[in-house]
């Protein structure tokens, strides 16, 4: 920390409009506040004072921080300034995908909690199955047309007849609805099976037999989530759920 961080004083200015108040500007202030500083607070109520004063520090954004009359600049510069970890746009993670995974979880659980008087049943295991595909269609119908563009840079019949890659997440979606229901299982065992058998082949295909380093379309197109053991073991619940379901008494 610089010497002028000393004084623990800073100056803050950011937009706040009647129908717009800067994200970048409140999160900014409660760094400055959780870092123990006194803040001098300067709102830019109008489009015309925010110009005027970009037009006179020479910057292109607000919010900007000062402290002891050095610009720091934006929430980025100030996070970079007190050391903290900045986020990457092209970062990998298996957060989405994970978070999909324990929402279908609890949601399982609570229903058999709900319906029988514990949440550890059979049934319980079959709709978190089921559960989780719905959700993971819902992500995927989002922006049908962007999920059709990563899920088509490693599926195997979606690369030879395209027209499945738009149909596949209502695929999904209907086939984890009609199984969480236990509804017409000759629509649903028969579609599940089909995406997570291809599914599953088309995965391991390009992760362990083409070592292609791809992002997965599973949670739906532009996100960051690495292709490989998760998405495997996606495709692999929908392909063993089809199974449990024609197996089952």
């Amino acid at each position: 920390m610089t010497s002028s961080d000393r004084t623990r004083k800073a100056v803050l200015y950011r937009m706040v409009m009647e129908k717009h108040v800067c994200p970048f500007g409140l999160k900014s202030k409660h760094l400055l506040r959780s870092e123990g500083y006194e803040i001098e607070d300067h709102w830019l109520r109008t489009r015309e004072e925010t110009d005027a004063f970009k037009r006179e520090h020479d910057v292109d954004t607000t919010p900007q921080t000062f402290i002891g009359g050095e610009r720091i600049g934006g929430y980025t510069d100030l996070r970079e300034h007190f050391g903290k970890p900045l986020p990457d746009p092209d970062a990998t993670s298996y957060k989405p995908v994970l978070a999909v995974f324990a929402t279908g979880a609890a949601i399982a659980l609570a229903v058999s909690l709900l319906a029988f008087g514990t949440p550890f049943t059979v049934r319980a295991a079959e709709w978190f199955v089921s559960i989780t595909m719905m959700l993971l269609a819902m992500l995927k119908l989002q922006d049908v047309e962007s999920f059709s563009s990563m899920f088509l840079s490693y599926d195997l019949l979606a690369r030879r007849y395209v027209p499945y890659s738009y149909v596949y997440p209502f695929g999904e979606w209907l086939a984890g609805a009609l199984m969480t229901a236990h509804a017409l299982p000759w629509i649903s065992i028969p579609v599940a099976g089909f995406i997570g058998a291809i599914g599953a082949a088309s995965v391991f295909c390009a992760v362990y037999v083409q070592k292609r380093e791809l992002k997965c379309a599973c949670v739906g197109g532009g996100s960051n989530v690495p292709l490989g053991f998760v998405s495997l073991t996606e495709n692999l619940a929908m392909l063993g759920m089809a199974i449990w379901m024609l197996a089952r008494p």
